[in-house]
């Protein structure tokens, strides 16, 4: 007897993002990214069509790490102390398809730069690479009001993704990505309710839901993986059913939460049970990233180059239909 495939028919399907512009289009970008569009679960090619492949970006921080493993900051060697230096490490070597610069500098608990210092290291980062850029902020709403309308005017024509925007903080955010033509992260802590309501919000402010990419705060292999992997399903299921306002493409911060586990970082003198250093953080920070494919995530913000280059051979496999 012969089997049939069970295909569900799904209402809607998610909404596509650009990110990036070439000088056709106005900015300096040699490449551009192109996510969502899908119109099935994730990589159930017989059921519907996925155009385009997730991302891979990595994250680069505009201040120099402390308290990395050397598991971690060896591959880098010193270009983690210039954040131009560092991002094209990671496009050149590591083939990043994106580059996420974190204004860590700015945070008040860190070196509280000013928006000129940040914009600065904006251009320069922008100098540096070809690929498009994710700009994050602080995650300090007062800060982040003062720093991210002059990191978006400085790289206004970009067209760079700029996070993020949250329930009590959207407004300034969304008006820079209005005035210089960006893409916008909304962010929401692991709550399909609350990230809801920030789309909401957004495009009441005139910015269109095509130019949305969700992130619903993230954890690591066995530190909360489970519940956001649960979170981003219910969203991906939602958007299918044709809920406009959680039809974005979704984004994961991988590496940052991966590597905060003490199973990748610990050392092997304290936990020798556990297996080499220099491999287990990896397989933490590739496992998280794999499990968070699977759950219907597009653009992946991750921190080892070896993850990465397990995380793009998964998806290559995944990719083949």
């Amino acid at each position: 007897m012969p089997f049939e495939m069970p295909v569900e028919k799904w209402a809607a399907a998610v909404n596509g993002v650009t990110i990036g512009a070439t000088s056709a289009q106005g900015g300096t970008r040699t490449s551009t990214v192109a996510v969502g569009g899908e119109t099935s679960l994730p990589f159930l090619h017989f059921e519907g069509k996925m155009p385009h492949r997730p991302v891979v970006a990595m994250e680069v921080l505009d201040v120099e790490p402390t308290g990395w493993p050397e598991a971690l900051s060896k591959p880098f060697g010193n270009a983690l102390a210039s954040p131009a230096d560092w991002a094209k490490k990671c496009v050149d070597e590591f083939g990043a398809e994106m580059i996420c610069l974190t204004l860590r500098s700015a945070d008040p608990d860190a070196n509280n730069a000013g928006p000129d210092e940040v914009a600065k290291t904006v251009k320069a980062v922008l100098q540096a690479v070809g690929v498009p850029l994710i700009i994050w902020g602080t995650g300090k709403a007062e800060k982040d009001n003062e720093i991210m309308p002059r990191a978006s005017e400085v790289s206004a024509g970009e067209n760079c993704l700029l996070g993020t925007a949250t329930q009590d903080n959207y407004k300034t955010i969304t008006a820079a990505c209005l005035a210089d033509g960006h893409k916008l992260v909304t962010e929401a802590p692991i709550d399909i309710n609350i990230i809801k309501q920030v789309n909401i919000l957004v495009t009441e402010m005139g910015l269109d839901a095509s130019r949305i990419v969700m992130y619903q705060a993230t954890g690591g292999l066995g530190y909360g993986m489970e519940y956001a992997y649960s979170i981003m399903e219910r969203t991906r299921l939602a958007a299918l059913n044709g809920d406009r306002m959680l039809s974005m493409p979704v984004l994961a911060v991988v590496g940052s939460e991966a590597w905060k586990a003490k199973e990748a970082r610990g050392s092997e003198q304290d936990f020798p049970q556990w297996g080499p250093a220099e491999k287990r953080g990896v397989l933490w920070e590739a496992a998280t990233a794999v499990s968070f494919l699977h759950a219907g995530t597009d653009i992946l913000v991750m921190w080892h180059p070896e993850a990465v280059a397990q995380l793009k051979r998964a998806i290559a496999d995944l990719m083949k239909e």
